[in-house]
């Protein structure tokens, strides 16, 4: 096994916005290229210019303030059918864009370059040797995708020789990679390395891999790749990407790193991958995967209480890696197929390790009776911990909710569309001052949102930070109709940190309340750990 570096190339800002709902303005993709930049990522592509206002935006401002170490590449496609690559306008759009490194996409499938792109085979091959060239002479490092290499060698259609020539034909044009792209994502690994080893034997090691993730094995593929001999992987954060997106880029860097024994980040930032993941999640407006792997808040989570038990004597015991090194921490939840174990493990994990036995036993039934009620406390730690301090004989929560009014108003006029009003008044105790505020929203939970906020946030003003990521609502008897019990939890965050709180009720805005209570005392608890430290 080579211990040779892993070259990461990022396409999030490009491939990865192709994704189902997903949208950056230019401010946005600038902020994450400089975080990959800081993490280390050795190309961050920037878009393809020309194609939209916000991509050539992006590269007017990088021209005048450059990424640090990262290398910019430009995304376009190789010049048109018949056309000269000098004179080609959309080849000329992307060497405009000035970044130092350009990416040129062309088909390496002769059924493509025939049948999808209308072009001979032969047309084809000049196409990518002529734009590669060119590209080269206006010194710049190329990056060639070959696109649909994958299915042009090995698919239905296949016609290998012609696969290998259009990789020969970039090569020889001065193409610093070769990058094997599998486009429609339904190649598996042995596939994926065996085509790789034989390009490799045509063109050399500078060779990329860039996986889509259809069949469900997109990181599998890459790494299978590298093992075959490719040096560069294309990916993007999270995954994300056209339909079901592309290679984790996050998840390639640590599987590298503390499986292969090949680096692909500078020492140290790999105690980044958490941040950097949840941060392209806020921005997106994204609830982070709980079971994503390495990164995900249940990479490291364990339930059930034999788990808890053998993780209580070595860390090991139900861990692949030290979640540490990837800047993740062990989680242990609470929930009914536990017991004093699990709460053992999980008292020790938030400094409340003193509850002694007995009052570890009341809490382990406790819980099951709420459980039995439909309350779940296994993905809601902030509500777990609340729960066990509340218990606490000297503990003084910071700030008490004493009444919720909800009016809500809709008129139906006889000529126009109908209009609603959604009106929340709150009383809480902060201290010994009763605060009473009031506001509106779209609908009763915002409202209640904006209202305790207002009552809140002038006592506390770190709360201005939290902002409310994700909210759901799971109906636990249904059987019960409109009479059903609901339970709602609420993921909030920092920007940095996140925590869920649950509530639950047969009343959803009572449930609502509940959480949203929970996720601003936790807050407030927790002033001087981390970001919320700014405002303070």
């Amino acid at each position: 096994m080579t211990s040779r570096p892993v070259i990461l190339y990022d396409t999030t800002l490009r491939d990865g916005m192709q994704g189902f709902g997903l949208q950056l303005s230019c401010d946005q993709k600038l902020a994450i290229a400089r975080r990959l930049d800081r993490l280390g990522v050795a190309y961050v592509e920037g878009g393809w210019p020309g194609a939209n206002p916000r991509d050539t935006a992006l590269f007017r401002r990088l021209r005048l303030r450059p990424l640090g170490s990262a290398r910019l590449a430009a995304f376009g496609a190789t010049c048109r059918p018949g056309a000269r690559a000098p004179d080609d306008p959309g080849l000329a759009a992307t060497l405009d864009a000035g970044a130092p490194v350009v990416t040129l996409v062309g088909k390496a499938s002769r059924w493509q370059a025939e049948t999808v792109l209308g072009t001979t085979a032969g047309e084809n091959l000049r196409m990518v040797a002529a734009s590669c060239a060119h590209a080269v002479a206006q010194g710049r490092e190329v990056v060639f995708d070959a696109e649909h290499v994958f299915d042009g060698a090995r698919g239905e259609d296949s016609d290998p020789g012609y696969a290998m020539e259009v990789l020969e034909a970039a090569a020889q044009a001065g193409a610093s990679w070769i990058v094997l792209c599998d486009t429609n994502g339904g190649q598996l690994p042995r596939a994926i390395a065996e085509v790789t080893a034989a390009a490799r034997e045509r063109v050399g090691d500078r060779l990329g891999i860039h996986c889509h993730n259809d069949a469900g094995v997109a990181v599998a593929a890459s790494l299978a790749a590298l093992e075959a001999g490719a040096r560069m992987v294309q990916g993007t954060l999270n995954g994300c990407g056209e339909r079901c997106g592309n290679a984790d880029l996050l998840v390639i860097a640590a599987t590298c790193e503390l499986k292969l024994g090949r680096a692909a980040l500078p020492p140290d930032r790999l105690q980044e991958l958490v941040a950097v993941s949840r941060t392209f999640d806020a921005v997106v407006n994204r609830a982070p995967d709980a079971h994503r792997p390495y990164v995900g808040p249940a990479a490291f989570l364990h339930k059930g209480g034999l788990h808890a038990q053998g993780m209580a004597r070595h860390p090991r015991a139900y861990q692949h890696v030290d979640p540490a090194r990837v800047g993740n921490r062990s989680r242990t939840v609470v929930s009914d197929q536990g017991g004093r174990s699990s709460i053992g493990a999980k008292l020790r994990e938030l400094g409340l390790a003193d509850l002694d036995r007995d009052g570890r036993g009341r809490l382990v039934e406790r819980l099951k009776r709420l459980e039995s009620l439909g309350w779940a406390f296994e993905d809601a730690d902030a509500s777990f911990e609340l729960l066990v301090r509340r218990q606490q004989p000297k503990d003084q929560p910071p700030f008490a909710l004493r009444e919720v009014l909800v009016v809500a108003r809709q008129e139906t006029p006889a000529d126009g569309p109908a209009r609603q009003s959604v009106e929340t008044s709150v009383k809480l105790l902060v201290g010994p001052a009763l605060v009473h505020t009031a506001a509106t929203g779209l609908g009763p939970v915002e409202a209640l949102d904006v209202a305790l906020r207002r009552a809140l946030v002038p006592h506390f003003p770190e709360l201005a930070q939290v902002r409310l990521v994700d909210y759901r609502v799971r109906v636990i008897d249904g059987d019960r109709g409109t009479g059903a019990t609901v339970r709602v939890g609420i993921d909030s965050s920092d920007g940095e940190r996140l925590w869920t709180t649950v509530g639950c009720s047969g009343n959803i805005l009572h449930a609502s309340a509940l959480a949203l209570v929970d996720g601003y005392e936790w807050a407030v608890r927790h002033r001087g750990h981390g970001r919320l430290t700014a405002s303070a």
